[in-house]
């Protein structure tokens, strides 16, 4: 289906793919009539003549019911591995799996079954037209009778905005991240799955993907969606300022890229940093999701409480990471922080690529190093990058001098020609600024 299709290319973005794309079809023609906006279907399919770096075939017959272990999208086994464990919270919805027919899907396995008295099963549809669908064909009010709350159409738990589990607790949760202490709670563990476990493990009062004959839902009629123009305002009327309160600050800008810059080494850390460790997504922050010298302080701050203060102490400097740096979806906030506390360089084995982009974006080089030299880089030595215009020109190795005992190594960086500009004028911004939008 066009949902299901839709859960993939989310959770592509969680595993390090910059983007995922499925053919158009009769199902997606399908998709858009149930939506009213036939007229806009495109026909979009690669190249009769397209290559690929490499093809990989997936029987969906032989998929069996996947669990995400805690503390990573990717610690995938089979739900039948932990089958029995208890579980104190569930959670459905949120952006990955909160469509029509998900919600449809764990209405039918509720209806006229119970929650499990121990745990806490909460429901986030994903907008108001499926809210009002489910209300008008029963599956609400089935949802209710069983013990489900209904939560509004929004992120809530998946961000810690409500909803966070019990201390040490377990909870299933059908959204599409579970980095440690995302959910609110840092001792808890978060296990991701499919609506229909999620539903069954409710109502079981553990993980289970043991299903009864009538919980499986027949095919679902493509039926108009209900819509709500009272949300929107359709035209635009200059007299309607957007008022910014004193919360809201600017974006911060990067400085054009000189040809040396030293500094130290303000955080060291290991493989797999999220964009979560980067900046913590919580109750406490999304006020400040505007106001980035607030959310600074706060920075890596699950990781080394010390961060922020290095930063202000040595005037910024470098970060050093392990593999897949800065994994995750694409949360502008994990670069627009370090250009404020004027981090230049990070220096890693590999970048997730979608933060490697992002970090470009804000005029930060992000400098792929071997793994035999991360022991090259520690807390206490300053360090020098040399002949940066050149470097980056040309597309040549970078040096870095250890200017505490004089050791060198090379670091890569290969950059488009867009990506050059941004980085010598210090980010997208200041190159849109001065070259306007088609360098």
């Amino acid at each position: 289906s066009l949902t299901d299709r839709a859960t993939i290319c989310n959770m592509g973005a969680e595993l390090g793919a910059t983007t995922s794309v499925f053919p158009t079809d009769e199902i997606t023609k399908e998709y858009l009539i149930q939506q009213g906006r036939e007229e806009d279907y495109v026909e979009l399919k690669a190249d009769e003549d397209a290559t690929y770096d490499e093809e990989i075939t997936v029987d969906l017959s032989k998929l069996v019911p996947l669990t995400a272990k805690p503390h990573s999208p990717d610690a995938v086994v089979p739900v039948s591995e932990l089958r029995g464990m208890k579980i104190n919270q569930v959670v459905i919805g949120s952006c990955t799996n909160s469509s029509l027919p998900d919600m449809l899907k764990a209405a039918k396995i509720l209806k006229g079954r119970r929650v499990a008295t121990h745990v806490s099963l909460v429901i986030a549809p994903g907008s108001s037209s499926i809210l009002a669908m489910l209300s008008k064909c029963g599956a609400l009010a089935d949802m209710i009778a069983s013990g489900a709350r209904i939560l509004e159409c929004g992120c809530g738990p998946c961000i810690g905005m409500g909803q966070a589990p019990l201390s040490k607790g377990v909870s299933l949760r059908t959204i599409n991240r579970n980095f440690k202490g995302r959910s609110g709670t840092n001792d808890a563990s978060v296990y991701l799955v499919s609506p229909e476990v999620a539903a069954l493990s409710a109502i079981k009062g553990y993980l289970t993907d043991e299903f009864e004959d009538d919980m499986y839902l027949d095919d679902i009629e493509n039926t108009p969606f209900v819509k709500n123009k009272n949300f929107f305002i359709d035209e635009y009327d200059p007299q309607n300022e957007v008022y910014m309160g004193p919360n809201i600050k600017p974006v911060p800008r990067g400085d054009k890229l000189p040809d040396t810059f030293k500094g130290k080494v303000c955080l060291k850390v290991g493989d797999n940093i999220s964009t979560d460790h980067i900046v913590p997504s919580d109750s406490k922050l999304l006020p400040y999701r505007s106001n980035v010298p607030h959310l600074a302080k706060f920075s890596f701050c699950k990781v080394d409480d010390q961060f922020y203060n290095r930063c202000i102490e040595n005037g910024g400097g470098f970060i050093v990471g392990g593999d897949n740096y800065g994994q995750g979806s694409s949360r502008e906030h994990a670069a627009l922080v370090p250009n404020y506390l004027k981090i230049k360089a990070i220096f890693a084995i590999s970048f997730a690529r979608i933060h490697r982009s992002n970090l470009i974006n804000n005029g930060i080089l992000p400098l792929v190093i071997n793994q035999k030299d991360y022991d090259f880089f520690n807390d206490q030595d300053e360090y020098e990058l040399i002949n940066l215009l050149d470097s980056v020109e040309n597309n040549k190795d970078i040096t870095v001098i250890n200017k505490t005992n004089n050791q060198t190594i090379t670091a890569k960086l290969k950059l488009s020609p867009r990506e050059k500009t941004m980085i010598q004028y210090g980010g997208l911004l200041n190159a849109i600024k001065e070259l306007g939008g088609d360098f």
